[in-house]
């Protein structure tokens, strides 16, 4: 049985309790609007906690390492807490993850070479690990280079260091455009855009009013058997329905996959955001 560090255990009130590892943090969760399964006392036996209410803020910070290590899904990652209240993980990808590592293990069976995998807006690299772990040739980008170089610690642990990963600090329309005009393609491409966010020289993106231009680029840098796209989001107002549409205008003759990304627990599920898959072979 595979390894699994993470557990949601309780969620309410706006708020999440999680286990990552031997660390039990309790942070916001805009979606969880109804009642804690759990009591107060519980959720008081947090190791740490976060909260916006009045800025950025951690308590009880001092009571977690600088970094630790989990295991969840079949990847290995880094965590570390930040001052925005990120770990250096979304747990809600890991169906997702699951699934790219089936989906390019399949493919590099079957065509009996490596299929190529860009992962954009890569972040701590997740989807990098699990198709390389796959058997891909994966191309890494994110305009963060703190971001990138927590990526390549994650695929130390995962002993990607020396796999065909390539780690890009760049924005992604202008890597996108280059790397069209440069005639190079890919079998699978994976995006997760934010809401807002801005590029490595200071481009500024968002998504309501970039996402158009973003798909299209996509679809250029498909190879001419591609595999999928696998597009998600967290942005609020931005639906199953509403993704999926985004890809069947893009993509007519693939296979489409929409859902709700979610935080599994014990007593209720928090959604965390949408994903469509579009297939093609």
């Amino acid at each position: 049985m595979i390894k699994d560090d993470y557990e949601l255990i309780d969620s309410g009130d706006g708020r999440k309790l999680e286990r990552f590892g031997r660390y039990i943090l309790a942070r916001p969760c805009s979606q969880a609007m109804w009642r804690p399964s759990l009591s107060p006392d519980f959720w008081r036996r947090a190791d740490a906690s976060f909260d916006r209410e009045d800025g950025n803020r951690w308590h009880g910070r001092s009571a977690l390492p600088k970094e630790w290590e989990i295991s969840t899904a079949g990847v290995k990652f880094r965590l570390g807490g930040t001052d925005f209240g990120h770990l250096g993980i979304f747990p809600e990808q890991r169906a997702q993850w699951k699934w790219i590592r089936s989906a390019i293990s399949a493919a590099a069976e079957k065509r009996g070479k490596a299929p190529s995998v860009l992962n954009l807006f890569a972040y701590s690299g997740g989807s990098t690990m699990a198709a390389a772990l796959g058997g891909g040739d994966v191309c890494h980008l994110d305009a963060s280079r703190g971001m990138v170089e927590w990526a390549r610690s994650n695929a130390k642990l995962n002993g990607l260091a020396e796999s065909p990963i390539r780690w890009i600090v760049d924005d992604a329309h202008k890597f996108m455009k280059r790397e069209i005009r440069r005639e190079r393609r890919y079998d699978a491409i994976i995006l997760d855009p934010p809401s807002f966010g801005r590029g490595a020289g200071g481009e500024m993106y968002k998504i309501e009013r970039d996402l158009k231009e973003t798909m299209s680029l996509v679809k250029s840098l498909l190879s001419e058997k591609p595999l999928f796209v696998l597009f998600s989001s967290h942005t609020p107002g931005l639906s199953p329905i509403v993704s999926g549409n985004i890809l069947s205008q893009l993509f007519p003759n693939s296979v489409l996959e929409t859902g709700e990304m979610l935080l599994e627990g014990k007593n209720l599920s928090c959604p965390s955001g949408v994903f469509c898959r579009a297939h093609f072979s």
